[in-house]
């Protein structure tokens, strides 16, 4: 057993989680204590202890896929959000769409993805989910022209909140995307079918896609991927498919 008393470590991991600006694996604690470390027992008690003393107030501590974070209560996301003048990013029907079938059937093919939507996936889409660092390239399959296998990273469940991918629901009780993500409240208008003539006319540009692809495949399968894309405006999805990203 440690020497540091219960409430000290919990002191300690309030701390450090304050001023780490994103999660914390257990062994990130551990390694803060290069002499006589409480065990892992331990660090989850007190992990669990200020968990529990979160409860009701502003903040929140949340496990995901990184480790332990503090983060603003959800209900509490109106509010919030006025601090910051710019609007939060908005994502199309069809990059949602693209995302969830990149999530439940990982690693997978653009061509996949096509067979599926019936329409071909626009490069922006692709690239924005790439800077976004939600989805990487883990390989390429061995058939003509050996396509880019993409798959979805750890940034990816911690955006949604998820410890891994067991934490999706399955398939067969989604009615619709709204059931997977349901922060983004969708509006009437982005109900409709994203497969606009512009989508199609944007995604139709596999060149410059294959050239993307290209040129970031062997950074992509190393899984560094840069967390926040460059957000111009011609990577942005028209106003007429965009919906609302969640708080954060």
């Amino acid at each position: 057993m440690s020497q540091v008393p219960p409430e000290q470590l919990r002191r300690i991991i309030e701390g450090t989680l304050l001023a780490a600006g994103e999660p914390i694996p257990i062994e990130r604690i551990l390694a803060l204590f290069p002499t006589d470390p409480p065990t892992r027992a331990e660090v989850r008690e007190a992990l669990q202890g200020i968990e529990e003393s979160c409860e009701g107030r502003g903040f929140a501590l949340q496990e995901v896929a990184s480790g332990f974070r503090f983060q603003v209560a959800h209900d509490l996301g109106p509010w919030v959000g006025r601090l910051w003048d710019e609007r939060p990013p908005r994502y199309s029907r069809a990059l949602l769409e693209t995302l969830a079938l990149i999530a439940y059937r990982q690693p997978v093919t653009r061509g996949d993805i096509e067979q599926v939507r019936g329409v071909s996936v626009s490069s922006n889409i692709v690239r924005t989910m790439l800077e976004r660092g939600w989805i990487r390239i883990v390989g390429h399959r061995d058939s003509p022209g050996r396509p880019s296998l993409y798959a979805t990273t750890k940034q990816f469940l911690d955006y949604f909140n998820l410890k891994s991918l067991d934490e999706l629901p399955p398939l067969s009780e989604l009615k619709d995307l709204g059931s997977l993500t349901p922060e983004f409240d969708f509006d009437p208008e982005d109900e409709a079918d994203s497969r606009t003539s512009s989508d199609v006319d944007e995604s139709t540009d596999s060149d410059a896609a294959d050239a993307y692809e290209s040129e970031d495949g062997d950074e992509s399968e190393d899984g560094d991927q840069s967390e926040d894309g460059d957000d111009s405006d011609e990577d942005r999805p028209s106003d007429t498919e965009r919906i609302h990203e969640p708080g954060g």
